[in-house]
């Protein structure tokens, strides 16, 4: 297109010039070798430019002749070469395709029209045509080669992370990683992998440099990598919380800054202060915290702020909470909780019943079987609330890869991804209809509960029961006669050689008989210490 208005262009040049001439008609005279050469000035021109064309031309033939040889060289090489790119793209797409053998075919195809040194993704297709065809430790030499030539580093090492990877070796795949990363921290699988192996060594410090300096090559976006850099701050001050709490607090309250709904960071910050005796500035952010998005764990740490405070201290700041948030079923259960710890019954009752209305939960259900346990022990109506927990929706939890922890972790113990746990339920509700067919409700359990069961009467008629039967046994044993003594049998007057004749028993008491060894029970088999029976003769008429 440039070059087609650049010959327009010249060509109105060239007219406007005639034209200009033809408006100004003139000779042109010229004295060479004592000749007068005299022409009219537009034939001079007209010649002049045709003689510069001529020219032209002469010296492209000229040139062509000259140049012919290396033309005809470099044609027949460019046509090899974009033969050996075809075959190149043919295996690549084979590769891709899990076609071993056209791949290796077109692998070799372009190495001998390609020279190898020239096009590196000869390489990378012998590379995956081995792969392909399972022969891995060809694969892994070709991937080692690659290594050694700066063009291919990063995609050799590439492949060994991912070979590594298969075979399980992860400390190898953690330094190719490493390898990887130092030299193009741009790269994404190689920083995600790398910070995810400094997280793992607890090496806080490192990921959150690799992380700056993949916001500063702007491989991630700014909200993520402010989201995962509050994740690596309160990890690193969950470390520091014991043996440091003013650089845990630092950290935590950076956290919260980078992402302010980031629950595990806000109570690290609120633990760390209430270390430094600064329950003010540790309530304060509990509070906000907890009026964005109200979690258990805020709850509990904000409630039981100091250890030294009553049940009745406890539960004024569960109703602060409730005030923060009402109608809400964590402020309803933080509240219950807290007063039957006082032993209010009847407040934790009516908090419990409450969340169970907001929420029919497995936590709600929970705590009215313990105020029942606390308040009445009646088992009936525990197991009733027991069973109605059983049916109830689950509570939710930290739950990262299908892991259930009773804690915040900064990475999953699955995978080891980092801020993979999140707060959801962990288990979904047991299919199937609910046995009464009706849908749950703290209404509906209410209607079903059984009465309460006086437990002191019962055990006081028990108790008396008891005694009257022990009293009728002792009366039975008083009454029954007792039995006469068997006279011992008399020494013989002078030894004999005869044995003694075993002394029988009376009459009435019959003989004892072995458990182990006895006769069966069978009608058919007589007894050899009975008595014969007397035979009986037939007579025959």
């Amino acid at each position: 297109m440039v070059r087609l208005i650049v010959f327009a262009i010249l060509v109105l040049i060239l007219g406007y010039g005639f034209s200009w001439l033809a408006d100004r008609p003139g000779d042109l005279s010229l004295i060479w070798e004592g000749q007068l050469y005299q022409t009219r000035l537009i034939v001079a021109a007209t010649a002049i430019i045709a003689l510069i064309a001529l020219v032209m031309v002469a010296w492209w033939l000229v040139r062509v002749i000259w140049t012919s040889p290396h033309s005809v060289t470099r044609y027949f090489r460019a046509r090899k070469r974009d033969r050996g790119y075809q075959a190149l793209s043919t295996g690549l797409i084979a590769a891709g395709a899990g076609n071993a053998l056209l791949a290796r075919k077109m692998a070799a195809r372009s190495r001998g029209l390609i020279r190898a040194d020239q096009e590196p993704l000869i390489a990378l297709l012998e590379a995956q045509a081995a792969l392909i065809e399972g022969r891995h430790d060809e694969a892994r030499a070709k991937f080692e080669a690659m290594v050694e030539d700066p063009e291919t580093r990063e995609l050799g090492l590439r492949g060994l992370y991912l070979e590594a990877k298969r075979l399980g070796a992860t400390e190898a795949a953690r330094q190719y990683a490493e390898k990887a990363a130092e030299n193009a921290p741009y790269l994404p699988w190689a920083a995600q992998a790398t910070l995810e192996s400094r997280s793992q060594a607890g090496r806080w410090d490192d990921a959150i440099r690799l992380l700056e300096q993949q916001k500063a090559a702007r491989v991630i976006d700014k909200p993520e990598a402010d989201r995962l850099r509050a994740v690596l701050l309160t990890a690193r001050a969950t470390e520091k919380l014991e043996n440091d709490p003013a650089g845990a607090r630092d950290d935590a309250t950076h956290a919260l800054k980078l992402a302010a709904d980031f629950e595990p960071a806000a109570i690290i910050a609120a633990k760390a202060l209430f270390r430094e005796d600064k329950l003010r500035k540790a309530a304060s952010i509990l509070e906000q915290a907890w009026k964005a998005n109200p979690h258990p764990e805020i709850g509990a740490t904000y409630v039981r702020a100091r250890s030294g405070d009553s049940t009745a201290d406890r539960l004024k700041r569960a109703e602060k909470l409730e005030n923060i948030r009402p109608n809400n079923i964590e402020s309803l259960l933080v509240v219950a909780q807290a007063a039957l710890d006082t032993r209010d019954f009847g407040k934790a009752r009516a908090k419990a019943e409450a969340a169970a209305r907001v929420e029919p939960r497995e936590a709600a259900f929970l705590l009215l079987a313990d105020i029942e346990e606390a308040e009445t022990g009646d088992q009936g109506r525990i197991r009733h609330w027991l069973a109605q927990a059983l049916k109830a929706p689950r509570d939710p939890a930290w739950v990262a890869d299908g892991y259930v922890s009773d804690k915040w972790l900064p990475l999953s113990p699955v995978t080891g991804k980092l801020d993979a746990f999140v707060w959801k339920n962990a288990f979904a509700q047991l299919e199937g209809p609910v046995e009464d067919g009706t849908a749950l409700s703290i209404d509906t359990a209410l209607k079903s509960l059984p009465p309460v069961r006086d437990i002191r009467a019962e055990s006081a008629a028990a108790d008396h029961r008891i005694i009257e039967l022990e009293r009728a046994a002792s009366i039975a044993r008083a009454a029954r006669p007792a039995p006469e003594p068997v006279p011992a049998p008399k020494p013989p007057a002078k030894p004999v050689d005869i044995q003694p004749t075993p002394t029988r028993q009376p009459s009435d008491a019959p003989e004892p008989r072995p458990f182990f060894g006895g006769l069966p029970d069978d009608p058919g088999v007589k007894n050899p210490k009975a008595e014969p029976e007397p035979k009986t003769r037939l007579r025959l008429f």
